[in-house]
């Protein structure tokens, strides 16, 4: 049972550490990740269109002072893309390798650890009863 406690502790920081990312992003867009239809938006659309490095780094002095609200949200938004489809794999990952039982605790531990820290229950979108009726 040591490799299940370690591996569930390993987990449950992992997921801690994302879901409060996640969590304030979502809270900074107006995003609210438990409304399905707006975390679909969210991850059907990409934000930012893709520049070619010799462009950006020609263009970092310039860019540095020129960032403006919408390209910040654009970065916001699209970071918390990317952060919503590793804590998916991470999840995906560990029902793999650990099993369910130990993917459940460590995903409840960090859920607990969230609102502890005062977020309300959910705000990272991460349903719990959801996810693991219907596995």
């Amino acid at each position: 049972m040591q490799m299940d406690d370690d591996a569930t502790q390993r987990l449950s920081a992992s997921v801690e550490v994302l879901n409060a990312r996640i969590a304030r992003l979502a809270m900074a867009l107006g995003i609210e990740l438990n409304n399905r239809a707006e975390v679909d938006a969210l991850m059907a659309t990409r934000q930012i269109q893709p520049v070619a490095v010799e462009r950006r780094l020609a263009r970092a002095d310039e860019s540095a002072a020129k960032v403006t609200p919408e390209r910040r949200t654009a970065h916001r938004r699209e970071e918390l893309r990317g952060l919503l489809v590793l804590r998916y794999h991470l999840e995906a990952n560990s029902l793999n390798n650990n099993g369910l039982t130990v993917t459940r605790q460590a995903l409840t531990q960090a859920a607990d650890h969230l609102v502890r820290q005062g977020f309300k229950p959910g705000a990272d979108g991460l349903g719990l009863d959801d996810l693991f009726n219907a596995v």
